[in-house]
């Protein structure tokens, strides 16, 4: 009898390994892989030709009546940036995609993938929302979620409907508000880089879950109409990457009044007629793509 009971008790750590092993698996899983909270969007008709009929196209540049593209390749701080100079006729060709045509957590595409869904001219990978419970996100003027995140100072990049940014702070303004003043877009991962000219980070700022030296992604406001978007490689020999600091020296050099750090890391993509311009990797891998929530691109 005596050892029978032992062996109960004894059984009971194995027990609980296994639910404590079950429960952690499950917490990993609903936070990474299952989607939630789906709301589904239309996405554009297929076989829509991103092309414009006066379009002339190089490998590097599009130039049209309403869009002028030129990439170009910098050398900084012992990194390859890849810098999309965009000058815009009408705002409307300034778009937000989301991976499948869905909003939701835990929703993901390939950023090359979502390009020829939404038949992009030219695509960056945008805020990974779907990796975070909270943080406005709103999305080609349709407002899918108005809580801010918790705790310390968040900044926002808001694109309004005539094309021109803003940088506000979450804790600062509603989400509503920010709808009736025109608000288009609103990404949430941030920090501001530039802000009327000034760089707005310092030398150390980092984000969450970061390494030194980043491959990093952000897009930039010139003048009204008028935008770069900037993807850099990193993790490389051949590329170290960018600190946030770094990032906003180049966006600074690049004339921009406002700049936005969207999600860089393993993310960081830029493509072009639907192809990838830069050398993402994926935990060390050359030319591997992150599946991600969303793109910022322009488009028809």
């Amino acid at each position: 009898m005596k050892d029978t009971k032992e062996r109960r008790v004894n059984l009971w750590p194995i027990v609980y390994g296994i639910l404590l092993t079950a429960f952690a698996v499950f917490i990993l899983l609903d936070a990474f892989v299952l989607p939630k909270k789906i709301v589904t969007v239309d996405p554009p008709p297929e076989g829509e030709n991103p092309v414009e009929e006066d379009a002339v196209i190089t490998e590097n540049s599009y130039v049209s009546e309403n869009v002028a593209i030129n990439i170009s390749v910098w050398e900084r701080f012992d990194t390859q940036i890849y810098v999309a100079d965009v000058v815009l006729k009408d705002p409307s060709f300034l778009k937000a995609g989301l991976a499948n045509g869905a909003f939701g957590r835990n929703v993901m595409q390939k950023t090359s993938s979502m390009a020829r869904t939404y038949h992009a001219i030219l695509a960056i990978n945008g805020d990974y929302y779907g990796f975070r419970e909270r943080g406005y996100v709103m999305r080609n003027g349709y407002l899918y979620r108005d809580f801010p995140q918790r705790g310390a100072k968040y900044e926002d990049l808001v694109i309004y409907q005539d094309g021109h940014f803003e940088i506000i702070d979450e804790t600062e303004v509603d989400a509503e508000e920010l709808v009736k003043a025109g608000a288009e877009q609103i990404f949430s991962f941030g920090p501001g880089l530039i802000r009327e000219g000034a760089i707005t980070v310092g030398e150390n700022s980092k984000v969450d879950l970061e390494w030194n030296g980043n491959p990093r992604t952000a897009i930039g406001e010139i003048e009204p109409l008028h935008y770069v978007f900037v993807v850099s490689d990193g993790r490389t020999e051949e590329s170290v990457g960018l600190s946030l600091f770094q990032l906003a020296q180049v966006m600074q050099e690049l004339n921009c009044q406002n700049a936005y750090n969207l999600d860089g890391g393993d993310s960081a993509t830029m493509c072009f007629m639907g192809e990838i311009v830069n050398k993402p990797n994926f935990n060390g891998e050359k030319l591997v793509e992150r599946s991600v929530s969303d793109i910022v691109y322009i488009g028809k």
